[in-house]
């Protein structure tokens, strides 16, 4: 069961991010320019292939222009 819940808390948060870049009417490519780092890089966490650290989180939450705090909140309400 954890391992499942774990999962859909995942897979919330690779969409989110991807909603939250699309929002924003940001390409993965000027994401992964913001962030210094090639466009798989972005297209792979959004897709859930990789995962992300706190730390990375948090750049990327910044490039996205939203706090890692509000990032939180919004991934909390979805997978409540």
């Amino acid at each position: 069961m954890k391992e499942s819940s774990e999962s859909a808390r995942h897979a919330a948060a690779c969409a989110l991010l991807r909603e939250i870049r699309s929002s924003n009417e940001l390409t993965q490519v000027e994401v992964a320019t913001r962030l210094g780092k090639p466009q798989s890089y972005v297209s792979k966490y959004e897709s859930g292939e990789r995962r992300l650290d706190v730390a990375e989180l948090m750049g990327v939450c910044a490039a996205l222009d939203i706090t890692l705090v509000d990032f939180a909140r919004a991934l909390t309400e979805r997978v409540a």
